[in-house]
């Protein structure tokens, strides 16, 4: 393992902002992440986990005690079935199964991050989400001292959620397994209806794996989703908030707010999310509250290419993301009467 004192975590993160760590250390094994999390809970040493940063919001202070940078590798593919290894590099990884022609996954190229880090928050786009192919995922269970295989019922999936969320002291993922589909060199029916339209399908589709997985690289730059060191719209955590999900009492409240906002011509967005449930755009409320792209004057401004991304402009404080955030959110409640909640990790801060 290599650690260092005293270390920039910045650059380690998509927002590259936030301050050092008292401790970074950096495990390339299984075995490494295991004995740096046992070391620091036998110390009570507080920890902090690090994979791609892609969803990190560190505060300018740093974090005071221990951040394990996992860069483990491990890329296994038997027949349709698929293991990686925590560290593995997410987009590379789908690439990987693309090429290998394998559906189930090609709609969330693109995404940054680490492999280890999409069961957390169940990570989804365009139609798919990871729940959908995990079949395990094998942690460190901090509470009981050992390692543990979970299945995917046991992850508890959910919207943006998952049994590591819940309880983000418990585990430490160090493997996670996949279902993959064998479909004759074509994807999973598509289910998104933006991304059907740009294949000139329908959604339910499918489409040659490839097609499916440049058409997503290409929406998503659109965005500014997709990394590019000389984009400052992608210096960002991607969306940073979720897509409010509403009971049906508290989506008539909202959809009446909208109406007396903005006239009764207007519909809200409105999905199906469960019986009672309505799940509503989160770009959309903050774009009808008033915060367009590229809202701000400061280094932290709302993304010029897609208005639920909060970027770093260049020399842009937590403190300055964090003032931006508050902002979008006090008015956003105003506005519509709904509170957003942030998807990326608060490090030392807070909403």
């Amino acid at each position: 393992m290599q650690e260092l004192r005293d270390a920039p975590l910045a650059p380690l993160t998509t927002f590259r902002l936030g301050g050092p760590a008292a401790r970074l250390v950096t495990a390339t094994t299984d075995a490494e992440v295991v004995a740096a999390v046992r070391e620091a809970d036998a110390d009570g040493t507080p920890l902090l986990i690090v994979g791609g940063g892609s969803n990190l919001v560190i505060g300018d202070k740093g974090f005071p005690g221990i951040a394990l940078r996992i860069a483990t590798r491990g890329y296994e593919l038997v027949g349709t079935r698929l293991e990686l290894a925590a560290g593995e590099v997410w987009t590379d990884a789908v690439a990987r199964t693309v090429e290998a022609g394998l559906a189930g996954v090609e709609c969330l190229a693109g995404i940054p991050g680490s492999a280890g880090a999409t069961p957390i928050q169940n990570v989804g786009a365009y139609g798919q989400e990871v729940s959908s192919t995990i079949t395990e995922v094998v942690a460190y269970d901090r509470r009981a001292g050992e390692t543990v295989v979970l299945t995917g019922e046991e992850c508890a999936f959910s919207y943006r959620h998952s049994r590591f969320k819940a309880e983000p002291e418990r585990y430490v993922v160090l493997r996670v397994r996949f279902a993959l589909e064998d479909a004759g060199g074509l994807s999973a029916p598509l289910k998104y209806a933006e991304t059907a339209r740009a294949l000139g399908v329908e959604p339910g589709d499918r489409v040659p794996l490839a097609d499916a997985r440049e058409t997503v690289l290409k929406l998503r730059a659109g965005k500014g989703m997709v990394l590019d060191a000389e984009d400052h719209d992608t210096w960002s955590a991607g969306s940073f908030f979720t897509n409010p999900i509403l009971t049906d009492a508290d989506f008539a409240a909202f959809h009446a707010r909208v109406r007396e906002r903005l006239g009764d011509a207007v519909e809200p967005p409105a999905y199906p999310a469960g019986q009672g449930h309505t799940k509503t755009s989160a770009a959309w409320l903050i774009d009808k509250a008033g915060f367009t792209k590229g809202y701000g004057s400061g280094p932290a401004r709302i993304s010029t290419k897609h208005t639920l991304a909060l970027t770093n402009r260049g020399t842009a404080t937590a403190d300055d993301l964090l003032a931006l955030a508050r902002e979008v959110v006090d008015g956003v409640r105003e506005a519509f009467g709904i509170t957003l909640v942030n998807e990326p990790v608060m490090v030392g801060v807070e909403l």
